[in-house]
């Protein structure tokens, strides 16, 4: 029987209120933005995709060695919808979230953590789930 190795993922949901239109809507800078999120997370980065949406949306997927990090946009209420997950021991996801929210100019921040893998006897999918208000984990 072939035996799976313990795989392990730390994904963060980001809920950002409060931003600045001006940044969330530049597709520019919310790709620069995301970008130097990944380099924060000390994460490979193997392919980028930004598209701007009417009236003034951003969409983006930053494909990384690692997972991937992914927003969405929605200016006209200064709400940002952030996704990332990464896994390998060297990588440093709290940097990126921090840095893009900062970046963001977020008023409020809900974040919820979720380690993610898979159980070496069991192969059993898990999920230990960690929700805060922005300064209470980061």
């Amino acid at each position: 029987m072939e035996k799976f190795h313990a795989t392990r993922g730390e994904h963060y949901i980001v809920e950002a209120s409060g931003c600045d239109p001006e940044i969330i809507g530049n597709i520019n800078l919310m790709q620069e933005i995301l970008v130097n999120a990944a380099k924060e997370a000390n994460v490979e980065i193997w392919s980028v995709s930004f598209n701007r949406f009417p009236p003034n949306g951003v969409s983006g997927v930053i494909v990384i060695s690692e997972s991937h990090l992914s927003v969405h946009t929605w200016p006209e209420f200064g709400y940002v919808a952030m996704d990332i997950y990464t896994c390998g021991e060297n990588t440093e996801p709290e940097k990126a979230v921090k840095y893009a929210v900062e970046k963001f100019k977020a008023k409020h921040v809900h974040i919820t953590e979720i380690t993610r893998g898979l159980d070496d006897g069991d192969k059993i999918f898990y999920h230990s789930i960690i929700s805060w208000e922005e300064g209470k984990g980061i």
